[in-house]
């Protein structure tokens, strides 16, 4: 039997009619784009690295529920490369947002604290055991990255993880990864997932306020395009293949890798490695320059211009049902 996509969990977990979250993107996520995901009866999430300050986050998030009434979340980076995370979490809890995604680390400190204030915990997982550490630790539901996802990807195919979960997990499982157009998002639905997180077919919207530059490339580059990096922040990242990455090539060095696994230095060295590669992340995304490092995930293969967030939404719900 179909469940309608109100009807899924993710929808009536936060209310919404139809199961989407559009991902935190670095850089590319803003206030504009969540106005326009709620207003499209969906909803979605910004990192809070976006803000250079705990005090913008805190601005933004007031001003998101100031202008229109619906669910949002915030992404929280909760390892030792964010040495903002406490008071972003504080923040998070204090303003109330709807749910906080966390990545890239232990949720436990952000569960215990987003429970006393009544804010839901999505986590990342790449597998199922992190998945049943994360239910363990009270997580309100799994957003299972997969392979296919852009950006921090996972190491297995939505097709061999969503079973796994599914078999291993209670909680909600919302599918990160494959899902460029209405027919794969209803596919990723049939095969077990409760709702979806996608990013890359976004990053080309009219609200997107990044380098025209930076849009076209989703336009003009393919799936066959992405290349996996470990240049950008120690953990492999999903980029489009433009010549400056073929130059630079996309694995970190012998010097570097040594750096990363000794237990003196990694804490910093991690730190600094992210540090640097958000700073190239961010020239290539907001001006033109010759380092064009774009992150993006294979859905960019579905993108054909560019165009307002609504009408994208709009055209996945269409398909959806086709």
């Amino acid at each position: 039997m179909k469940i309608a996509p109100s009807e899924l969990k993710l929808s009536t977990m936060l209310g919404i009619e139809f199961p989407i979250i559009v991902a935190p993107m670095f850089l590319v996520s803003n206030k504009e784009m969540i106005i326009e995901a709620i207003k499209s009866g969906v909803t979605g999430a910004i990192p809070a690295l976006n803000y250079r300050t705990v005090d913008e986050l805190k601005n933004v998030i007031r001003e998101i529920k100031t202008e229109v009434n619906g669910p949002f979340g915030i992404n929280l980076i909760v390892n030792k490369s964010n040495f903002l995370y406490k008071e972003q979490l504080k923040t998070c809890c204090r303003e109330g947002v709807d749910f906080i995604i966390t990545s890239l680390g232990s949720p436990e400190e952000t569960i215990k604290m987003a429970k006393k204030h009544n804010v839901k915990v999505f986590c990342d997982v790449v597998n199922v055991e992190y998945a049943k550490k994360v239910e363990a630790l009270g997580a309100d539901a799994i957003i299972a990255v997969n392979k296919e996802a852009g950006g921090h990807a996972g190491p297995i195919s939505y097709k061999e993880l969503l079973p796994l979960l599914k078999k291993e997990c209670s909680i909600p499982i919302i599918s990160a990864g494959g899902v460029g157009n209405g027919q794969e998002l209803r596919s990723i639905i049939e095969s077990g997932a409760d709702g979806v997180s996608m990013g890359s077919i976004f990053i080309a919207s009219i609200e997107a306020n990044i380098s025209q530059e930076y849009k076209q490339a989703c336009v003009d580059y393919g799936k066959d395009d992405i290349v996996m990096t470990t240049k950008l922040s120690g953990t492999p990242c999903t980029v489009i293949n433009t010549p400056y990455v073929e130059k630079t090539g996309t694995t970190q060095n012998g010097f570097e890798r040594l750096l990363n696994k000794n237990k003196r230095f990694k804490k910093w060295f991690k730190a600094f490695t992210f540090f640097k590669g958000m700073k190239n992340l961010q020239k290539a995304a907001f001006s033109t320059t010759y380092k064009t490092v774009w992150c993006a995930g294979p859905s960019i293969e579905h993108v054909k211009s560019i165009r307002p967030l609504g009408d994208i939404i709009s055209e996945l719900r269409k398909e959806y049902v086709v």
